[in-house]
This record gives C-alpha cells, sequence and structure tokens, in this order.
C-alpha cells in the first residue's frame, strides 16, 4: 500500500522508515498539501498530513480523484481539513489523539520560566562577554497565581508540575472538570472572567472552536491583572495578536511566550533567514524583548515522534484490516456508516 506523506522532514522520513515495519511503500513530498502539491498523490491510497497542511474541500475532492481512501494525521488538531468532504466521499481521517502530554507540558513551563529569569537574555549576553545582569530580574515561581485554561491531559501534566512541584496556587477551568486535577487540591472557576481577573500567568491549552477563537483579546485582556504572563502552546488562533500587541505596548501584558501563531502556516517549519517577514504582527512580536515565540515544536521530543509515527502507520494498518480505533477517528464517512 502506498502513502505520500506531505511536508516532509528528515526527521519524519527518518522516524517512519524505522518503524515502517509493515513495508508500506511511501513517498515522500516536502511540499505542504495543497491544491498546488495535491496531485504528488495521485496513486496512493492513504496520505499523512501534518498540522498545518491544507486539507479544504477542493483539495479533499482532489485527493478522492486521485484514488485516496483514507487520510492520516500525523497530531492531535484537525481544525484544516474540511471533514463535510470527507465524510460525503467516504474518506476516514485519523488522528494520534495523544503522543506525549508531557512533552507539550514541559515547553509551556521552559517558556514560563525563560520569561521570567530571561535565561534566553542572559545566554546572548554572556556570549557578546556581556556579564551585566541589570534588568535580569525576575519572580520566585512559587508567589505567583497560575491559571490553566483546558485540562486534557497537556493541562493537567502542568497543572500537577506547578501544584506540586513549585508548590504554587494553581486554578483551572475547562468545560468538563478533570478529576485528576481536583485531586491534587486546584479549584475549578466557572468561568474565563476568573481566570483573567485571579491570575499572574496564564497558559492556554484548548482546542480552537468558534468559541474558543480569539479568547485572548482586548475585552479579555482589560480584565487581566497588570504585568500578568500569557502562554499558548496550543492553536494561534486563540490569540488576537492584533489586540495582544496593543496589551504588550501598554505594559498590561508583561510577557509572552508563543510556540503558535494565527498565520503560521507561511512561516513555521521554513527558514526565512535574510527574508522580509511580510506579516507585521509575526514581524513586531518577535522584535519585542519580553515575547518569545517559536516554531510550534513543544510537541518535538523523542518519545512523542516515535509515537506519532507508529501511530499513524499502526492507524493505516487499522484501516485496512476495518478495525479502526474511535478515538483515532474524527469524522463519520458515509463508507463507515451502517447500511439502512
Amino acid at each position: 500500500m502506498k502513502i505520500t506523506l506531505f511536508s516532509s522532514k528528515p526527521y519524519w522520513v527518518k522516524w517512519f522508515n524505522d518503524l515502517n515495519k509493515y513495508s508500506f511503500e511511501i513517498n515522500y513530498v516536502t511540499s505542504a498539501c495543497d491544491m498546488k502539491s495535491v496531485n504528488e498523490a495521485k496513486g496512493s491510497e492513504a496520505v499523512c498530513c501534518f498540522v498545518n497542511d491544507d486539507l479544504s474541500k477542493e483539495v479533499i475532492e482532489t485527493l478522492h480523484s486521485n484514488g485516496t481512501k483514507v487520510i492520516l494525521m500525523r497530531c492531535a488538531g484537525f481544525n484544516k481539513v474540511d471533514l463535510d468532504a470527507a465524510n460525503r466521499l467516504g474518506i476516514p481521517v485519523l488522528r494520534v489523539p495523544a503522543y506525549s502530554p508531557n512533552a507539550v507540558s514541559e515547553y509551556a513551563l521552559s517558556l514560563i520560566m525563560a520569561l521570567n529569569r530571561k535565561t534566553h537574555k542572559a545566554h546572548d549576553r554572556v556570549r557578546d562577554a556581556n556579564f551585566e545582569i541589570n534588568g535580569m530580574e525576575g519572580f520566585n515561581m512559587v508567589n505567583k497565581v497560575y491559571g490553566i485554561v483546558g485540562t486534557g491531559n497537556i493541562g493537567e501534566q502542568l497543572c500537577r508540575v506547578l501544584k506540586l512541584g513549585f508548590g504554587a496556587k494553581v486554578i483551572a477551568y475547562d468545560i468538563i472538570e478533570n478529576k485528576g486535577v481536583t485531586d491534587i487540591g486546584i479549584e475549578y472557576v466557572k468561568n474565563l472572567d476568573e481566570i483573567w481577573k485571579q491570575c499572574d500567568v496564564i497558559s492556554l491549552h484548548t482546542p480552537l472552536t468558534p468559541q474558543t477563537k480569539y479568547m485572548v483579546n482586548t475585552q479579555s485582556i482589560e480584565k487581566m491583572r497588570d504585568g500578568v504572563m500569557i502562554i499558548n502552546v496550543s492553536r494561534g488562533a486563540l490569540v488576537n495578536a492584533s489586540d495582544t500587541i496593543v496589551g504588550l505596548k501598554s505594559g498590561k501584558i508583561s510577557a509572552l511566550g508563543m510556540d503558535v501563531y494565527e498565520n503560521e502556516t507561511d512561516y513555521f517549519y521554513q527558514d526565512h533567514n535574510g527574508s522580509i517577514i511580510k506579516d507585521d504582527n509575526l514581524s513586531l512580536l518577535i522584535s519585542y524583548p519580553n515575547v518569545m515565540i517559536t516554531s510550534h515544536q513543544a510537541w518535538y521530543t523523542k518519545e512523542a515522534i516515535s509515537c506519532i509515527c507508529g501511530t499513524s502507520l499502526q492507524n493505516l494498518v487499522d484501516f485496512n484490516s476495518q478495525q479502526i480505533k474511535k478515538s483515532n477517528l474524527v469524522n463519520n464517512p458515509v463508507s463507515l456508516q451502517p447500511s439502512q
């Protein structure tokens, strides 16, 4: 069986080749999946796509015409997939629902600590033989109140580290309470306003939905504590970049750490060194001394990528044997619906 893997990088080639004990034929395509590249998958029964690949209605229809029978998402998110089109054409969309919550939660913590203690700036100073520490003042982690928005596997892990590791006060918000969070003594608040009002550090760990889009905006920022730190390692569009820039300029937001960005598709996972960044908001944000933006790499550990590649291959095995795991299927294609 042939797979066309879009948005390929050397690390994907290495791990898929190492774990492909099923002898699938894998066609590695460095381009992202979109209307320009979709015909690279002609003749492949499966395509394997990443978080920023374009799986719009037109792309899925072309894939279907070219013989694609299943879409393998090597990530948890699927907000760029037109599920209605996949359903209508009978194409199952399979994802990796959980690969390493520790990887992402630890990365969120690393952003908090780096922005607090300015270790990235200290490193740059010392490389230039500047051993001055003026301007490097931070705070004791235990003395701050942390708000975790979204307490699935990743949010729960961050709650545990902050509460049990640092002994800090942590409050949480989610539409569904997680017993693992309440069992360690963390209180859920009834609405997001309580997170905005009470917390010194806010970390977002929620999926992108119409309800969560731009949850960080002018109105919510106005409700936050002066000098708040905001962390987003989930989905870029949870944060309205223009409104956040205003908050940074006013000093309302003292620090911002983001491993995601709303319009990241044009930049992340690519080398633009020597080029002009045409996205004005992104260009501004990466110029600010109290902002850290990284290229959607919170997931990238040896354990996580091994799990992602292994699960993606297993998803194809399960598809072939008609034993698809419900937890990995994100749509309801007509091909899998019971006959009337």
